[in-house]
């Protein structure tokens, strides 16, 4: 079990407020920081996940062989993608038994889901290839995507790496002037995650955590990148409270430079997460005293990020739902709060326990060999 670190720690910050945040218009949503800011925990989330590729890679010892490297990560790659039709298939029951046990036939379209119950031979080849995705269940083909790009992010850092940057800004800029994006089919649209433009968020993330570059150069000038974000922040936090969002009427050509738009990942935003994690990078630290039993749940979550953000949106979307049926108020949201956290929690510790009991047999076989003489 990896000790408890920032990472981790941020990382169970932003998959606790995924969770809240896709259940809409419940009471605590108005507390997580996407109601401060013109950035939210999907941006925090891609970064750690290229911070935490760097570390999968290198760790400690000698790097990876590429083959090795391309195993691993094309492997991670495929993991997230069984993950992503498991949960999809999951969603999809609860909306199709929820639509009989409160004869609600609306659910069946709720979410993009319609296609599913109307085409299903076509839909079902959309979510095999994921052009066809649901609502709140869109995260994770942005993460296929970016782990299946991986190793080639991977190897052109490590053979070619002043050209790793560059390239990714290049993409970044012709997807926001042209507005190209993935087709979904078969309902007409695009993705609302765009990868071409994401993907320079997740390079930053995985730039970020080596010792030398660009974050040999965050590290080295902290406190100045720290005065320097604090007004973006600022201006983030004004902008969430006042709603103020550009006109597309207003703005030239070409648009997506100007707008606070989430499925192109905006400068707006991007500049905004960025200085949010500079002026936050280091207060884990100071957290962790005064919360620790916080601080530790936060980092067994994150820890465990696949399995915790399974099942955080299936128990969003669960949430939804009971909100439908219930049409409760304050109380009952908190009892969706404390009821998907603890499941969260438990589905993290079970991670663990598991990982235990597999480590375990082979310390008890190491341990019986007859010594060597």
């Amino acid at each position: 079990m990896r000790a408890l670190n920032e990472i981790d720690f941020w990382r169970g910050f932003a998959l606790i407020t995924i969770y809240i945040n896709h259940i809409p218009g419940i009471y605590f949503e108005r507390f997580t920081y996407r109601s401060l800011s013109l950035s939210d925990s999907a941006e925090l989330f891609v970064f750690l996940a290229g911070w935490s590729m760097r570390l999968s890679i290198e760790g400690k010892g000698a790097p990876l062989p590429p083959g090795r490297l391309v195993l691993r990560l094309g492997g991670r790659a495929v993991t997230l993608y069984i993950a992503q039709l498991l949960i999809t298939e999951i969603a999809i029951a609860m909306l199709a038994a929820s639509s009989l046990l409160l004869d609600a036939p609306f659910l069946l379209d709720w979410h993009n889901a319609s296609a599913v119950f109307r085409a299903p031979v076509e839909a079902n080849i959309g979510l095999v290839m994921l052009t066809h995705q649901l609502g709140y269940f869109n995260i994770l083909p942005l993460y296929v995507v970016l782990m299946a790009l991986a190793p080639l992010i991977a190897l052109i850092d490590r053979y070619a790496k002043p050209l790793l940057l560059p390239a990714s800004l290049a993409l970044y800029i012709f997807t926001l002037a042209r507005g190209i994006n993935l087709q979904t089919w078969p309902v007409e649209g695009v993705w609302f995650l765009n990868p071409m433009a994401w993907q320079l968020i997740y390079v930053l993330g995985f730039l970020c955590a080596a010792k030398e570059g660009i974050g040999a150069f965050a590290r080295k000038h902290r406190f100045w990148l720290k005065l320097a974000a604090l007004p973006v922040v600022l201006f983030g936090a004004w902008a969430a409270w006042t709603h103020f969002s550009p006109s597309p009427i207003d703005v030239p050509e070409p648009k997506l430079f100007f707008m606070f738009d989430k499925t192109f990942l905006s400068p707006a935003r991007l500049t905004h997460v960025l200085a949010l994690m500079t002026l936050f990078a280091g207060t884990y630290k100071v957290i962790t005293p005064w919360l620790p039993y916080s601080a530790r749940f936060l980092c067994m979550l994150g820890r465990n990020s696949l399995n915790v953000f399974c099942v955080g949106s299936v128990l969003s979307l669960a949430g939804q739902i009971f909100r439908i049926a219930i049409e409760g108020g304050i109380a009952s949201d908190a009892f969706l709060v404390i009821f998907g956290l603890s499941f969260m929690g438990l589905a993290a510790w079970l991670s663990e326990w598991r990982d235990r009991l597999r480590e375990t047999p082979a310390s008890q076989a190491s341990a019986s060999l007859p010594a060597s003489s």
